[in-house]
């Protein structure tokens, strides 16, 4: 797939991102796609977000929706801090501890909501052919599994 660990643990202290500019492009612009969906007018309404706000209380939609009420503006402000940590350090070369695990939820929301749109399931295939309209959102799937596999590894590390 792609060569070389973009994250590595730096012997300096912190984390190494070592994302090539055109990543770390990719990345600002998905971030930037992610908070407009996420402070949009029609977010309850978007089915690829769902995932981000799961449901509590699946058989009781009166304790469901007091559920989400309790905790949604929390969870949507942690997904917002973490998108801003992401802005604020896409093209640094080192990051924290702290902002690296924020790296880590905001490339796994992004993850889910893609694979939402997409219908990933544990039996999908990416072969895809070139010339399949969703090819390019999978390839971008696919880059973002392996972005957040290499944050995990350095985290582990």
């Amino acid at each position: 797939m792609i060569p070389g660990r973009r994250i590595k643990r730096s012997r300096a202290g912190g984390f190494d991102l070592r994302l090539p500019e055109s990543e770390r492009l990719l990345v600002a612009s998905l971030v930037g796609q992610l908070r407009s969906v996420l402070t949009g007018q029609d977010v309850a309404a978007d089915a690829s977000v769902r995932r981000l706000f799961p449901s509590a209380y699946a058989d009781d939609p009166t304790r469901d929706a007091e559920y989400r009420e309790m905790v949604r503006d929390d969870l949507l402000q942690a997904r917002l801090g973490a998108l801003d940590v992401v802005e604020g350090t896409v093209h640094s070369h080192n990051v924290d501890e702290a902002q690296l695990l924020a790296w880590m939820g905001a490339v796994n929301d992004l993850r889910l909501v893609l694979g939402t749109r997409l219908d990933v399931s544990e039996e999908t295939a990416f072969d895809t052919a070139p010339n399949d309209p969703d090819a390019p959102a999978r390839a971008v799937y696919q880059y973002l599994s392996f972005l957040l596999e290499s944050i995990v590894d350095a985290l582990s590390g």
